[in-house]
């Protein structure tokens, strides 16, 4: 399936070209509800979470960038572009999580998470480029929001097969280390998975070849890591307004996100069993129920991208993400004062909404102020806005939590929520168009 970028593509086409995201959002989602858990049955100080967390925002940072840069300088013949960094991280996220529930010790999973995350950046990062390379202009506000869609799916069954294997009575057994056999299951299928739903991407979708003076100028370009980084330098000094705008609303945005996932089983053993993490019995349900939490906001992910890319040839994308993070923001600050665990999934509607807008939007509002050539680059510096919040709250929060919020995941829960409805009303300040420009 050979595409031209300016050919119109069925929605088939764009479906499968993003078939790839759904194994690597399953990974993701195991990193989301699985990892903080596992560093909690080996023991780890709740207070550490942050700390041990590090491993997301620091590959973000250096990976994804670096592998944009790179990308724009590559062409393998039969692959392309950006398919042969698919291919490199999908493989190392698949050892990984085969690898993962087998770790005995505290520090083996902490460098084992370094592992993958470095994998799953590699692979990620291409995935955006991949779609403003290919996708025609008038149809990217689909191509991007159905990475929301594959985000929702992939996520939502690595949540969902958590609670899954929970209730399978002979897997409620424990490694030597302490962790439940249950965990297992769900790693086992992320290894097929990852490998597997790159794959289709790869071999169901071509990458556009480049014209004889395209070529050349690829092959003009120099090569490797370093000339990568002054290709980073470079973009950053040259970097369009819009963008410095958005690495505002991230800021807040994915400072919030990352408290929500290391505290909400936390939060949930609190509020809904009453208990804490020391309680094991207690706690090994809350993670399951986590896991169902999460997958059930996935599910709302998958349905309201739809919505979202209706919302999106209507409204300019500032507005629709707002609206969205808002939502995200009301769910969070309620989450602490629901003790019935079957009200939990109500909040999740609202921030299945805003996951939804936040894996697909930003970029349809930056995407037209970013150079053609230079598109692996930016969306690696866009990523680089996702990763420094993220690094900020890693060092930064396990102080808060001790000091201002009492050590308290129901403070942390509610702290989350104001940061959300901060980055929805900086994303009002983005000078965008009234309308996108496929709006009619």
């Amino acid at each position: 399936m050979k595409i031209s970028p300016q050919v119109a593509m069925t929605l088939r086409q764009i479906m499968l070209m993003n078939f790839g995201f759904f194994g690597i959002q399953y990974s993701f989602g195991l990193q989301q509800t699985a990892i903080n858990p596992i560093f909690s049955f080996l023991h780890a100080d709740p207070s550490q979470l942050p700390i041990l967390n590090m491993a997301g925002p620091i590959t973000g940072l250096l990976v994804q960038p670096m592998i944009g840069a790179m990308s724009d300088r590559t062409w393998v013949p039969g692959l392309g572009r950006r398919r042969p960094y698919f291919l490199i991280g999908a493989i190392g996220c698949s050892l990984c999580l085969f690898i993962y529930p087998h770790v005995t010790a505290l520090w083996v999973a902490v460098l084992l998470l370094w592992l993958l995350d470095i994998s799953n950046n590699t692979a990620m990062e291409p995935f955006r480029a991949f779609i403003a390379d290919t996708v025609p202009e008038h149809q990217q506000s689909t191509g991007f929001l159905m990475q929301s869609v594959f985000t929702g799916l992939g996520i939502t069954l690595a949540n969902v097969s958590l609670y899954i294997f929970q209730q399978i009575g002979w897997l409620q057994q424990t490694s030597e280390a302490g962790i439940p056999y249950w965990v297992f299951g769900s790693f086992y299928i992320g290894a097929v998975c990852s490998i597997g739903s790159v794959l289709v991407t790869v071999l169901s979708t071509s990458e556009r070849e480049p014209s004889p003076a395209e070529m050349a100028a690829i092959k003009a370009q120099p090569s490797g890591p370093a000339h990568a980084v002054k290709d980073i330098i470079v973009a950053v000094r040259e970097m369009p307004t819009a963008l410095w705008q958005l690495a505002l609303v991230y800021l807040f945005q994915w400072y919030a996100l990352f408290i929500y996932w290391q505290y909400i089983s936390h939060s949930i053993v609190q509020s809904v069993w009453d208990s804490t993490v020391e309680n094991t019995e207690a706690y090994s349900q809350a993670v399951a129920w986590t896991g169902l939490v999460n997958g059930f906001y996935n599910v709302v992910t998958f349905i309201s991208a739809f919505g979202l890319m209706w919302m999106a040839r209507k409204y300019a994308a500032k507005y629709v993400h707002a609206f969205a993070v808002t939502l995200a923001a009301l769910a969070l600050l309620s989450i602490p004062h629901i003790g019935n665990k079957y009200l939990m999934f109500v909040p999740m509607i609202g921030f299945g909404v805003g996951w939804a807008s936040m894996m697909g939007v930003p970029f349809m509002i930056v995407v037209g102020s970013i150079p053609k050539e230079r598109y692996g680059v930016y969306m690696g510096i866009v990523n680089m806005m996702i990763v420094v919040p993220m690094l900020i709250e890693t060092v930064s929060f396990g102080w808060v939590y001790k000091t201002f919020l009492g050590s308290n995941p129901a403070n942390a829960m509610t702290f989350a929520g104001v940061f959300l409805a901060i980055a929805a009303a900086v994303t009002l300040t983005i000078k965008t168009a009234a309308k996108p420009a496929t709006a009619e």
